[in-house]
Parts: structure tokens; sequence; C-alpha cells
């Protein structure tokens, strides 16, 4: 039994019965930011895991034709049609609130003069796998920064649930049984004063009894002489 050092008094079983109800409610309400925190954080895992999936199946066809470009284009070609880039792309942060964790929302702003001209070279010395190559990895990009997002999303909710679960278990181990072990020793220490100044209030009555009888008996002596 832990009990928690106070003096056993009404006062304090008072103030001890609440600090009990109030961590028993934050004990319940943690438990579940626990649950739905899990819940989210295994729905999230499914989903980066279908999205992880999709991207490297992507990149992996984006890797064959920028390699089959490369083994019919020298390498100074590709470099020097890849060395100017005609878009220009800006990633603004943002977050949202997940049961209380602030979670980063990645956006991109692409800007070029034309949709249909997102290429920053001429057809003539390049292959189509080129173009392929750098259609796949344009189109993959925000499936990429959205993968970046859920997984940072994922460790978050991670380090949020590891701290959450440390507090229920603090609650659940520590702090309610150190409360119900002081009101039960309360309890049991007011009980055994109580039975105290009961037994000396019995005492007392006896003796004053004892006094009375006494004063009677001599009383009723002085009377017979």
């Amino acid at each position: 039994m832990s009990v928690i050092n106070v003096s056993p008094t009404r006062m304090e079983l008072t103030k001890i019965k609440k600090r009990l109800a109030v961590a028993t409610k934050g004990h319940k309400l943690l438990k579940d930011k626990r649950d739905e925190l899990m819940r989210r954080f295994l729905d999230t895992v499914r989903e980066t895991k279908d999205l992880r999936e999709r991207v490297e199946v992507k990149i992996a066809e984006a890797n064959r034709s920028f390699a089959l470009a490369s083994s019919i284009t020298q390498r100074e070609a590709i470099a020097t049609a890849l060395m100017l880039p005609k878009q220009k792309v800006s990633l603004n942060i943002s977050a949202k609130n997940v049961m209380g964790v602030n979670i980063p929302v990645f956006d991109i702003e692409e800007k070029t003069r034309s949709k249909d001209d997102s290429l920053s070279y001429g057809y003539a010395f390049t292959s189509g796998d080129l173009d392929n190559s750098i259609s796949i990895l344009s189109e993959t990009f925000s499936d990429l920064l959205l993968l970046a997002e859920k997984e940072k999303m994922i460790q978050m909710l991670a380090v949020e649930i590891e701290k959450t679960r440390r507090r229920v278990n603090a609650l659940e181990y520590v702090m309610i049984p150190n409360y119900q072990d002081t009101i039960r020793y309360i309890t049991m220490k007011l009980g055994e004063n109580e039975r105290g100044n009961i037994t000396r209030l019995m005492k007392v009555k006896d003796m004053m009894v004892e006094k009375q009888i006494e004063a009677r008996k001599r009383q009723n002596e002085a009377l017979s002489g």
C-alpha cells in the first residue's frame, strides 16, 4: 500500500476524494484520446502503405525510362537538356490539428508559362523515354509530398501515443491507487479515532457513575450515623 503523506483528517479526506474524482475523469479522457490516436495512426499507416506502393511503382517506371534514355543518349546531352528547367515550384507548409498534435501539411505551387510546356529542352537530341521519365516524375511529385506528409504524421502520432500511454499508466497504476490507498488509510484512522473517543467517553461516564454511587453511599452513611 502506497499512502500519500497527509494528516488523517476529514478535510484531507475530502481533498483526496476530489483529487481521485479528477484523476479518474482524466484517466478516462486520456484513454479515449489514446484509443482515437491509435485508430487514426492505424488508418494512416494503411493509407501510407498503399500510397508508398503506388509511388514506388511510378518511380521504378520512371527509372526504367531514364535508364533506356541513358542507353541511347549521351550523358552530356541529357545533362544539357535538364540544365535549365522551365518550371518553378514553391512549397507552402501549414499545419492541421489532429487530437492536439500539429501535423504539417505540404502544398506545392507550380509556376510555368504553360502546363503543356513543362519540358525545358527540344526533341531533336533526346529520346521519348526521357520525356516519359520526366512526365512520370512530374505526376508523382504531388504523391511524394503527400507521402512525406503522411509519414511525418505517423511519426508524430506515434510520439503522442507513447506520451499519452505513459500518462494513462501513471494515472492507472500510480496516482489513482495511491489516492485510493490514502482514502482507505484516512478512513481507517478516522474510524480508530472515533472508536477511541467513544471508549474514552464511556470510561469517563463510568467514572462519573462510580463517583455518583460513591457520593450517595457516603451520604447514606452520614444520614444513618
